[in-house]
């Protein structure tokens, strides 16, 4: 079995493990490789893929996500979500207005004035209306939907074996990797990467398994090193220090990503970190 195995995050429907691979294999091993690591050999990196699950089924004439508009963003969990990563834009990007006063009396929904921001801002500005829509429902449905959340934890735990010592989790990804390895006691990984993570946002804190505490279960045991890695201006990476929900024990790490804040090959192929990889695969 692999040694590293990567979680990726959403939007990643209409791909497969073998197209992901692709992208994740070179940028980890440049990541390595700026931190003056040993490279990764051909069959070390594996990917636990889940977003076929998320893929909606075909039907005539149709392809790619549903035509998503602002009426598809359901109150509660989406629209707070959204309002959210309006409030995290606008903080890092003085082209995105924030979301108080005249903003949302401007138009009849919230949603709409925060779709609008979005749209203007750098983050966001190369995602489709409806792809957006898409990735506030994946997240809300992954901890909502209780079958679909156990068939995505299954299949991390598929790509685990007895010689994985790292789990680099992107974005949602992060929250799946979390749970199963919370899930999987015993389990040999001695490295949790987590990039571009949103599991220190309170609301996504509140329905974490197993059930919240005052600190968070630690996922694995006494060895287990975890470091989360923020690009300062990832909106989805809203809460940056993870140690108040999870303990001290938790590594953070700030890099810097360019235009690309919340991409996952431009995490990767940062010296921090291919270091906090390199750790985990030094390890016996």
């Amino acid at each position: 079995m692999a040694r590293v195995v990567g979680v990726h995050g959403v939007g990643q429907q209409v791909l497969g493990e073998e197209s992901l691979l692709s992208k994740w294999r070179p940028a980890l091993r440049d990541g390595l490789r700026q931190a003056g690591a040993a490279p990764l050999g051909e069959g070390d990196l594996a990917m636990g893929f889940y977003g076929d699950l998320f893929r909606p089924a075909g039907r005539p004439l149709a392809v790619g996500d549903p035509p998503y508009t602002s009426a598809d963003v359901a109150e509660g969990f989406e629209q707070d979500l959204l309002l959210a990563w309006w409030e995290a834009a606008a903080a890092v990007d003085d082209r995105v207005a924030p979301p108080r006063g005249n903003t949302l009396a401007r138009t009849p929904r919230p949603v709409q004035a925060a779709l609008r921001a979005l749209s203007r801002s750098r983050f966001f500005s190369g995602l489709a209306l409806r792809a957006l829509v898409f990735d506030l429902k994946q997240t809300r449905r992954y901890l909502t939907e209780s079958g679909l959340r156990e068939a995505a934890r299954g299949r991390v735990h598929a790509a685990i074996g007895d010689d994985t010592r790292v789990v680099v989790a992107h974005s949602l990804g992060s929250v799946v990797a979390y749970e199963a390895l919370c899930a999987l006691p015993g389990h040999p990984v001695r490295v949790l990467v987590t990039l571009g993570s949103p599991l220190g946002m309170r609301m996504v804190l509140d329905r974490l398994e197993p059930d919240p505490g005052p600190v968070h279960r630690w996922p694995g045991g006494a060895d287990l090193a975890w470091t989360n890695v923020v690009d300062h201006g990832d909106v989805v990476a809203l809460v940056k220090d993870l140690r108040p929900a999870f303990g001290p024990r938790v590594t953070g790490v700030v890099v810097h990503n360019g235009a690309h804040a919340h991409d996952a090959t431009a995490y990767l192929t940062d010296a921090r970190t291919g270091a906090a990889i390199a750790g985990g695969l030094g390890a016996g």
